[in-house]
């Protein structure tokens, strides 16, 4: 019943933060129905047993995506000069009917995607009905500390160097006046 209705609430989510992005005028608001969208996905996850990329989705498209869009948008002024060439008006101020709506939902499935990751990790694994639904975190740090630990280091190399090359590229140049 649980995992029915996570399903169910979880696919309305996902499908409706994807039309509301889609016709969406404001930027501002479609960003919080992508939002929705990836929570939703994140919910999709837990059903399947997917515990691992479900706490991924959370972390890095909801937590990570979605804020740097939402920081990218209020940065650049947000007046109605800024946006008036893609068609779209100023950013309206958060927080009426729809906003607060889509925000309950996605309330309610984040909070029961948190239940089933941590249900799925407190689950006594001895039972043979849950083996397709194991918790899969264990079994990924497994392998990627073992079967695939160069993979591993390099993809860690890759990262770092994307993380100096960023810092490289976003620090202020200084001029030389010969």
């Amino acid at each position: 019943m649980f995992t029915n209705t996570l399903f169910l609430l979880s696919a309305a989510l996902t499908i409706g933060g994807a039309f509301a992005v889609v016709y969406s005028e404001n930027l501002m608001h479609a960003c919080i129905f992508l939002l929705a969208s990836f929570f939703g996905v994140a919910g999709l996850y837990a059903c399947i047993g997917a515990d691992f990329l479900a706490a991924t989705q959370l972390v890095v498209y909801a937590g990570g995506v979605v804020i740097l869009m939402l920081f990218a948008i209020m940065l650049t002024g947000g007046t109605a000069n800024n946006f008036n060439r893609f068609g779209l008006e100023k950013i309206a101020a958060m927080g009426n009917k729809k906003t607060y709506f889509m925000a309950g939902i996605t309330a309610v499935v984040s909070s029961l995607v948190l239940l089933k990751i941590i249900a799925n990790v407190l689950r006594n694994q001895s039972s043979a009905a849950l083996e397709a639904n194991l918790p899969t975190v264990e079994r990924i740090g497994t392998v990627l500390a073992t079967d695939h630990i160069l993979a591993f280091e390099i993809s860690s190399v890759l990262l770092l160097g994307a993380l100096i090359g960023a810092a490289v590229i976003s620090r202020p140049r200084t001029e030389k006046n010969d």
